[in-house]
């Protein structure tokens, strides 16, 4: 199998490149005949992939000559919303705001009711609360989703090894060969009813490892409304990776 060797954020030495105020991505792949070059949605990274004897400096330099494409599909990208006092972010589907609230012998994060939007209290030092908030986001996408995955399991007679929540870019969801079904966090934020379908879909997996007929019988038979919820995530799924600048935050 041909592997893909990744340098992350390399130094290319280019001050047009640093001004770009994206992530860049050179990726070495035995298979590449050329220079290529992309903008990731989800991650908001630029990445360029070239042949094993191409150097970094062919590599600054095709992405400079290139500057202004890569500019234009940056500009493209929905704004970020880093995890800061007072943004909004959407969770189970419902907009929260997000309340940096200090030190507290309480929970590390807290949903409160107001009259207006419910808040989620951060608590604990400032600099560690994007962090803090991300992992609760993540322990909450992992208890939905073995609460739905334990339901669909069991209507289809089979039984995952573990359930796995990530920060998975590519795919809301997969289904290894073992069992293990690892899941996006980002689901937590959308509609209860998308998350329900991602479960269903991989659970699915453990029967059928394809997307054929009797796989798609199959998620239909525990998930009915199959159908709005893929055409949510292709309508708005792509949104819920703006949310979180973790570039930024202390870990």
């Amino acid at each position: 199998m041909r592997k893909t060797r990744t340098i992350s954020s390399p130094k290319l030495g280019n001050e047009k490149i640093d001004s770009l105020g994206a992530p860049v991505e050179v990726r070495r792949h035995p298979g590449a005949r050329r220079l290529t070059l992309r903008v990731s949605r989800t991650r908001r990274a630029v990445i360029v992939t070239l042949p094993v004897q191409c150097d970094l400096d062919e590599a600054g330099s095709f992405i400079t000559r290139n500057i202004e494409w890569v500019r234009e599909h940056l500009n493209r990208l929905p704004s970020a919303v880093p995890f800061i006092d007072g943004v909004f972010i959407p969770l189970r589907g419902e907009a929260h705001r997000v309340v940096f609230a200090g030190p507290h012998r309480r929970g590390v994060v807290e949903r409160k009711e107001t009259a207006s939007y419910p808040e989620l209290h951060v608590y604990g030092r400032a600099e560690h609360a994007p962090r803090r908030l991300k992992d609760w986001l993540a322990r909450e996408a992992h208890r939905d989703l073995a609460e739905r995955v334990a339901i669909h399991a069991k209507q289809l007679g089979v039984a995952p090894k573990r359930i796995a929540v990530r920060d998975q870019t590519s795919r809301w969801g997969s289904c290894s060969t073992t069992g293990v079904l690892s899941f996006s966090w980002r689901l937590i934020m959308a509609p209860s009813e998308i998350l329900d379908y991602v479960a269903a879909h991989e659970v699915a997996h453990l029967r059928e490892m394809n997307h054929g007929p009797r796989f798609w019988a199959l998620v239909a038979k525990t998930m009915p409304s199959l159908d709005e919820a893929k055409k949510w995530l292709q309508i708005y799924g792509m949104d819920l990776h703006r949310y979180g600048d973790f570039a930024s935050e202390t870990r």
